[in-house]
């Protein structure tokens, strides 16, 4: 797909000498090609395998919650073991 792709552009490009037009015609090829990736970030393309990357962004993301959320609670530990205590003492 790639060699198609590019025996295209060249084509095209000698074509320009006949008539400019074909020159607009390979550079928006070329635009087309090179951005195809970049609309969903990291160089994906539109095509196959989405729903396998989209399920990777979410396996990513739920590890990077989960070790927060014990970060956060390791962090916060001794405050809650002080808050139980002083919840179960006497008052008086």
């Amino acid at each position: 797909m790639f060699i198609l792709l590019l025996v295209l552009i060249a084509v095209l490009f000698g074509f320009g000498f006949l008539h400019p037009i074909w020159w607009v015609a390979a550079a928006v090829l070329i635009y087309g090609a090179t951005s195809r990736g970049r609309d969903r970030g990291r160089g994906r393309s539109r095509g196959g395998g989405s729903d396998l990357d989209d399920y990777r962004d979410y396996r990513d993301y739920r590890d990077r919650r989960e070790r927060w959320d014990r970060r956060y609670d390791r962090q916060n530990q001794a405050r809650r073991r002080r808050e139980d205590r002083r919840d179960h003492q006497p008052h008086g």
